[in-house]
């Protein structure tokens, strides 16, 4: 292993510097961190590099970042505070040196409808203030251009742009009466308190078949406005059900309801465009005033490449700054690769990759230096085409004299770092040590794993296997595609590229999720509370309760911490949240059961020698070992097949990855035969030796009898595949269009496209 001293960067920098220009981190030892020192050079760019789980994010994110943002809360009173969210101080000897940290993350945006790609980068604040000084006829100020704002938003669907339409009939079986549990919106079951205001209300005879109804009680039913009832004697409040449904389920957005909840929704209402506005969310005055020709709304749905061309021809001498601001803006958002979106794009409707870039671009224009910005894994989704220009943003961020931290696998980020710091060797517990620390000639001389991986590459394959016939899409035409048709191959390894916005997704998911034996594996986020885990999730918790349950003669319901077995303390959450009134809330571990989530009694119920808690707390590859046959040993060969044998059985899903998701779904699917598995991006978080083991189980998949759909950005995916698809030429309406189909032989030798450029030159050893 290589060390740089204190006070010595990469690069050549002067030997004199003094300890004031490294971030020095003493005994880190958060998650899997094993008592870790260092030495971070500031105002450089830094690449922290290592497998999945090796403990980068703990170091980056958990360490370096979370200390960042705490000591800055705390210089806020604790009236402030109170209002903040509360942070737990690392588990760190010491932190020095540590400047203001701005984590840009995948993180999705949120899902509220509200929230655009012009809201979240304050494009479309300047937007309207041009329309209100300069636009024809004058209407008002700035407020009346915003959908989200009374005086601007469209009356009929109030700037959300749809309206939806309740089928009552979804809603209510009329040959059941009220009693016999005739109202089928979640949440109303018989006995129930909302059900109870309705059955109660005296309105009708809840022993009545609904059919049997007149017009006036269907009429109470269903749309009574809000009215005071009697129920025992206490005051309630009635509504009618779809009054109620629309209130307390359609006025809230429709990612953030319960998956029941939301799959109600998806039954029984219906979304159209408003035709009152068109779906462009304003009022007729606001879509009444013009610039340049065209209303706001307009502009707002434009690709961002077009609008920024038309925003540069402007003639406005009275708001040229303003217009200079925001030309500034939408030439970030071309230059880091969104030029295909519009700025009424839904933010929650953004990938991980793609919320990355648009938060990125509130950082360019910063007049703020010396910080540290911290990223994670800024090139997900984006095509080696895209990578060279996130490059360039990391480069200028870190010449303004900022600190830039780098969690990435891909080589090409890793190529241009001033520094590089290797986690490892392996993952969960047999990570957390600092494997390598130095300049990237030195990564490639050492004997770290990235080191060797470096150089790695993947040959095309030949012979490609032979497809047994194929899934035929004909005139494709959702969003930017251009009439498309063409075969998806079945039997064989098929990988769709192409640049960001070319619309690879747009024909796979738009195609073929949804047919009869389509598996569609993700990295959506997995819907479940703060209790669920891979255990949980997988059905490996049903096994594992199961023998307990049977080595011990009990019930099986002892061992889950969401049943009986739970501790009284916490609920079998295993921390406790305090609520401090004016300061920030606390969790703690809990002290009944110091973090173990069990009752006393159940811990003394022991499987060969380890009890419930001590079975969670093992990674899959222990678990694997401690259950050598049976259901459970089948599921842990899945989840190790997929490369998630460092994660713990009882770890959280909230912690994981877009990419260990994505694996953890297709660990639960890979036992079905005779399907189409579609993936979308499986690299994400991938170390590069990872790829290799992903590789062989899409084989594995593909000799099984199944067919593989893969979009994908990495080259060793595309080199490894037996069909290639390649969408472009370029992205958004410049995309849309086959511009290859055959094998990645024949696309490296014959082919023009931007993918075809980039991977002759990978399997040339020059990319």
């Amino acid at each position: 292993m290589k060390h740089v001293p204190v006070g010595v960067r990469p690069g050549g920098v002067r030997p004199e510097a003094d300890a004031h220009d490294m971030i020095e981190i003493r005994g880190a030892r958060e998650n899997n961190l094993a008592d870790v020192s260092l030495d971070v050079p500031k105002r450089r760019l830094t690449v922290f590099t290592g497998v999945s789980g090796s403990g980068k994010s703990s170091l980056v994110f958990g360490t370096i970042a979370a200390e960042s943002r705490r000591l800055i809360d705390e210089t806020y009173t604790a009236f402030i505070q109170s209002f903040m969210p509360g942070r737990n101080r690392p588990d760190v000897d010491a932190l020095r040196n540590l400047s203001a940290a701005i984590i840009v993350d995948q993180e999705r945006m949120g899902a509220n409808s509200r929230s655009t790609v012009g809201t979240a980068t304050d494009a479309h604040t300047m937007l309207r203030i041009v329309f209100s000084r300069v636009g024809t006829p004058y209407v008002g100020p700035p407020h009346v251009f915003g959908f989200n704002n009374p005086d601007g938003m469209c009356p009929e669907c109030e700037g959300l742009g749809r309206v939806s339409d309740i089928d009552a009939t979804g809603l209510v079986d009329p040959d059941r009466s009220l009693n016999e549990g005739a109202i089928t919106v979640p949440g109303y079951t018989v006995g129930s308190w909302p059900w109870q205001t309705i059955a109660g209300s005296g309105l009708f005879d809840p022993d009545l078949r609904l059919k049997e109804f007149t017009d006036a009680q269907w009429d109470d039913l269903l749309r009574r406005p809000a009215t005071k009832v009697k129920i025992g004697g206490i005051n309630v409040t009635y509504e009618g059900l779809l009054v109620r449904v629309r209130r307390t389920y359609l006025s809230k957005d429709r990612e953030s309801l319960q998956p029941h909840i939301r799959a109600f929704v998806d039954r029984a209402v219906a979304f159209a465009t408003c035709p009152a506005c068109g779906g462009a969310r304003l009022n007729a005055a606001a879509l009444s005033c013009r610039v340049g020709g065209r209303t706001i709304a307009e502009c707002s749905a434009m690709q961002i490449s077009d609008l920024a061309a038309f925003v540069r021809d402007l003639d406005a001498p009275s708001v040229a700054p303003l217009i200079a601001g925001l030309g500034e803006t939408l030439d970030s958002l071309v230059e880091i690769g969104l030029g295909y979106l519009s700025l009424d794009r839904e933010s929650g409707s953004l990938s991980g990759g793609e919320a990355q870039r648009v938060k990125m671009v509130r950082h360019l224009g910063s007049s703020l230096s010396d910080v540290t910005y911290v990223f994670d894994e800024p090139t997900v989704g984006l095509h080696p085409h895209d990578i060279q220009r996130m490059n360039d943003l990391l480069l200028r961020l870190r010449d303004k004299g900022n600190t830039v931290l780098v969690v990435e696998h891909k080589p090409e980020v890793i190529e241009i770092a001033d520094h590089v710091v290797d986690l490892g060797p392996g993952a969960g517990p047999a990570g957390g040590r600092i494997c390598y620390e130095g300049d990237v000639a030195g990564l490639r001389r050492s004997d770290a794993l990235t080191g060797r991986y470096l150089d790695h590459r993947v040959s095309p394959r030949t012979p490609v296997r032979r497809s047994r016939g194929a899934i035929p899409i004909r005139n494709a035409h959702r969003h930017n595609l251009k009439d498309v048709s063409v075969d998806i191959p079945l039997g064989v390894l098929t990988v769709v590229t192409g640049v960001a916005g070319s619309g690879k997704s747009s024909l796979v998911h738009g195609s073929l999720t949804g047919q009869d034996g389509v598996v569609l594996v993700d990295q959506s986020p997995i819907r479940g509370s703060s209790r669920s885990n891979p255990a949980t999730y997988t059905g490996l918790l049903d096994p594992i309760r199961t023998a307990f349950a049977k080595a011990n003669g009990v019930k099986a319901a002892l061992f889950s911490a969401n049943s009986e077995g739970a501790c009284p303390g916490c609920r079998g959450i295993g921390v406790v949240y305090t609520d401090l009134a004016m300061m920030a809330g606390v969790a703690s571990v809990c002290e009944q059961c110091e973090g173990r989530r069990y009752t006393p009694e159940v811990l003394t119920y022991r499987l060969r020698g380890k009890n419930i808690s001590e079975v969670l707390a093992m990674s899959v590859t222990e678990a694997r070992e401690f259950f050598p046959t049976g259901q459970a040993r089948r599921v842990l060969d899945r989840l190790l097949d997929v490369g998630l044998g460092y994660l713990g059985l009882g770890q959280p899903l909230t912690t994981l990855s877009g990419g260990e998701r994505q694996r953890l779904k297709l660990a639960i699917r890979m036992a079905d035969r005779g399907v189409t598995y579609v993936l979308d991006e499986p690299t994400s978080g991938l170390h590069l030796a990872d790829v290799d083991q992903l590789l062989a189980l899409l084989d594995r998949l593909v000799d099984d009898g199944n067919t593989v759909v893969v979009i994908e950005h990495h080259q060793a995916v595309m080199a490894h595949a037996d069909w290639l698809i390649d969408l472009g030429p370029g992205a958004g309406h410049d995309g849309g269009r086959v511009m290859f189909t055959g094998t990645p032989a024949d696309l490296v030798a014959h082919g023009d496209s931007l993918t075809a450029r980039h991977l002759r030159a990978y399997v040339g050893g020059t990319a």
